[in-house]
């Protein structure tokens, strides 16, 4: 369910800028001979002080409801995919990155800053692109803007890509379904309102929007490199560099237990650790666990709904999704002197790290 809001309210933040920014000269080519068969008439009729206003709230409804419907079914084409498929944490986070870097490398073609980002844009084939604008010059009628809505799935920006990757490793079609038409059901308002007052208040005013557009899509690409980074445990993620540079001298919230002297191995097999899985994250973010001894890791939920239950251990090629309440024990194996394994969310949002130390 989470995953389900959190899919609405990026549609609705920034979702609906994005796909506007990749997806607006579809709605625009069906919008343009509207608006033309609007006005010209009335100019005839009534004389150019008496323009009718166009009618392009119904265009753009269309448009928008053909997108919401073809999404929501390659949402569920996604998931069931994904339900033959297991994509491990180090496979997610490789997509991650690449989306990641998609993300940036369009957000900089949008700014401008050099021709070889031309090459991070999608584009429909020839043929489709030709079929697109005979269709939109042709007569506008309520086909055009529902054939072009349709259009869409063929150029998703890259923040539905985003989306699209979540959906396939949903592994349901059902999830992947609902997943997709959360998303474009968030970013439809927002893609209305900007559509809508770009007819009205001309193109000035989508220039800035653009600008504004590709700046959100830079950063989101940015912080999905971040999260792929998280998810395979790099220690060059911004969160992991942060969490170094505080741990040290930092005592840990939980000591680590550690075998008496003479003890026998049984004894020092008992060492456990406990980590408490939060919707907001883990804590204590850093566990520290004696060097060349086996140590059990507890994670404890407590009516936990966040991605945090997704837990990965990317060293161990470890991977759980964990139940809302309960408790889980994982084993591992000893550890040499100074080894940091680090866990993360199967969304790299949420880190730690288990500190070895002899």
């Amino acid at each position: 369910m989470e995953q389900i809001i959190l899919a609405f309210i990026t549609g609705l933040t920034t979702g609906g800028l994005s796909c506007l920014a990749v997806q607006g000269s579809l709605l625009a080519g069906s919008l343009a001979r509207q608006i033309e068969q609007d006005l010209l008439p009335a100019s005839a009729a009534r004389g150019a002080q008496a323009l009718s206003r166009p009618n392009t709230v119904l265009p753009i409804l269309l448009f928008l409801l053909a997108k919401l419907i073809v999404y929501t079914l390659l949402g569920a084409l996604l998931g069931l995919v994904g339900s033959f498929l297991t994509l491990d944490p180090i496979a997610r986070a490789a997509l991650m990155i690449g989306i990641g870097i998609f993300m940036v490398g369009n957000g900089l073609r949008m700014f401008d800053v050099h021709p070889i980002f031309r090459y991070f844009a999608i584009e429909p084939p020839r043929f489709i692109r030709r079929f697109i604008r005979r269709r939109a010059t042709g007569r506008t009628d309520w086909f055009a803007p529902l054939f072009l809505g349709a259009l869409t799935v063929l150029i998703p920006c890259g923040v539905t890509q985003a989306v699209m990757a979540a959906a396939l490793g949903t592994g349901s079609p059902i999830a992947g379904a609902a997943l997709m038409f959360a998303f474009t059901l968030g970013a439809s308002p927002l893609f209305f309102l900007v559509a809508y007052l770009a007819t009205e208040l001309g193109a000035r005013l989508q220039a800035y929007f653009l600008r504004f557009v590709a700046a959100v899509v830079l950063l989101l690409g940015l912080v999905t490199i971040e999260n792929g980074l998280n998810l395979l445990g790099s220690p060059l993620s911004l969160a992991n560099l942060t969490t170094s540079l505080r741990a040290a001298g930092e005592v840990s919230a939980q000591p680590a237990a550690v075998a008496a002297p003479g003890a026998d191995r049984s004894a020092a097999a008992a060492v456990t650790l406990e980590l408490r899985v939060l919707n907001n994250g883990y804590s204590p973010q850093v566990l520290r666990a004696p060097a060349n001894q086996p140590v059990t890791l507890a994670l404890v939920t407590s009516n936990t709904y966040s991605c945090a239950r997704d837990f990965v251990i990317p060293a161990l090629k470890y991977y759980r999704l964990l139940p809302e309440t309960g408790r889980v024990t994982v084993q591992i194996p000893p550890q040499r002197p100074g080894t940091v394994l680090r866990f993360a969310c199967s969304m790299g949002m949420y880190t730690g790290r288990i500190l070895f130390e002899g």
